[in-house]
């Protein structure tokens, strides 16, 4: 098998934790492919890397290949999400201010209906909001909770985007309300004493898909082998991660200073899903905050694609149907599929689904090794039934 080496990029994320671990645990060796893993500020450098050809796969919000695909963000590239990285891990906050307005209201940690009610009554008007990218699922699910509790976004909300790391920055100099950030710069933000954290998105929508592993057309045209041999790499790595006796492995690995340069300490709220949501100290626990392979989280699912598709047509004013087709057409789950055959003992054999219909867990498939479908629900108890 002859040697690939790969210029793969990546956003200093809790969830690049399988593209990093693919890398650090030997699984890319494991397929004769070396990863020359590079950090980018954000995910507009970061995009452009790839779509001008500096990169030839990248960590990548799950929103950018359909974004791409309906001409939006100024791009051209064709861009192909390959396997999901990660399903839900962003958190959103409020600032200190608007914490304390918030304190007349009961709510809880885990509860989208109650926290979103309280906080559009301490602001309902010029609400700032801090995103990392305007074509991200943190936007995205956003626009949906507040519309849905009757607060029209986004023009009735102030959206702005805000690298990552910046966000805490961004607070602390009153030019944001709240945010939604991947972890650990939501709790980064707690620590530096300028936030609260308000609700994991993971209440908004059960099993959003969050990060993908994203490549060109013209990259998969010319190396169709090493799709496959990464897809089946990333496969194990975010298998290895779903190990529980990895837990205390994986922070120090993340941490070390060429990746998030962070206390392993810091890192563990995101993977255990315990956060301290205040600078009190008061602590809140949340079920599969983020996932990386459990429920067929790795599935490049095209209703998935659809939602984000339909999502964003309703905003930018773009053809609903024309707009779901090419969004469809950017979660390759034919490829997955392909790779994985003979690799994954059981696979979806349908490539979309009913996206928030899934009350509990359960058993799709019979065969061999059970496909056990994870709870996919959205907060309004609304479902997506796609066309494709």
């Amino acid at each position: 098998m002859r040697t690939v080496q790969l210029n793969v990029g990546f956003i200093p994320l809790v969830d690049a934790a399988p593209l990093i671990c693919c890398h650090e645990m030997g699984f890319a060796a494991e397929e004769g492919l070396v990863l020359r893993l590079q950090g980018f500020p954000s995910w507009s450098s970061l995009r452009d890397a790839l779509c001008f050809g500096q990169l030839d796969a990248a960590h990548m919000l799950a929103s950018v290949p359909v974004a791409s695909a309906l001409g939006l963000g100024g791009t051209t590239a064709e861009l192909h999400a390959i396997a999901v990285t990660s399903v839900n891990g962003n958190v959103i906050g409020v600032s200190r201010e608007i914490a304390d307005r918030m304190q007349t209201h009961d709510f809880a940690f885990n509860n989208a209906r109650a926290a979103g009610e309280a906080l559009i009554h301490a602001k309902s008007e010029g609400l700032r909001i801090g995103v990392p990218f305007p074509f991200s699922m943190h936007a995205e699910l956003v626009y949906y909770w507040l519309s849905a509790l009757g607060l029209q976004a986004p023009q009735k909300v102030v959206v702005r985007t805000v690298p990552p790391s910046q966000m805490a920055e961004a607070l602390k100099a009153g030019e944001l309300d709240a945010f939604c950030v991947g972890e650990p710069w939501g709790s980064r933000s707690v620590e530096a004493g300028v936030a609260k954290l308000l609700l994991p998105c993971s209440q908004i929508w059960s099993f959003a898909p969050e990060k993908v592993l994203a490549v060109r057309a013209d990259w998969l045209d010319r190396n169709p082998d090493t799709n496959q041999r990464l897809v089946r790499a990333i496969w194990r790595a975010a298998r290895w991660l779903s190990k529980r006796d990895q837990a205390a492995l994986v922070p120090e690995i993340l941490g070390q200073p060429h990746y998030l340069n962070l206390p392993a300490e810091v890192l563990e709220h995101a993977l255990t899903g315990q956060f301290v949501i205040s600078k009190d100290g008061e602590l809140r626990q949340t079920e599969s905050f983020v996932e990386f392979f459990n429920g067929s989280a790795n599935f490049p699912w095209r209703s998935q694609a659809e939602w984000i598709g339909r999502q964003l047509a309703a905003r930018t004013g773009l053809d609903a149907p024309e707009s779901a087709k090419a969004a469809r057409a950017t979660f390759r789950s034919d490829l997955y599929r392909a790779a994985l055959a003979g690799t994954a003992p059981n696979l979806p054999s349908a490539s979309a689904k009913v996206e928030g219909a899934i009350a509990a867990p359960i058993l799709a498939g019979s065969v061999g090794t059970p496909l056990i479908l994870a709870r996919n629900q959205f907060f309004d108890g609304q479902s997506f039934e796609p066309i494709g």
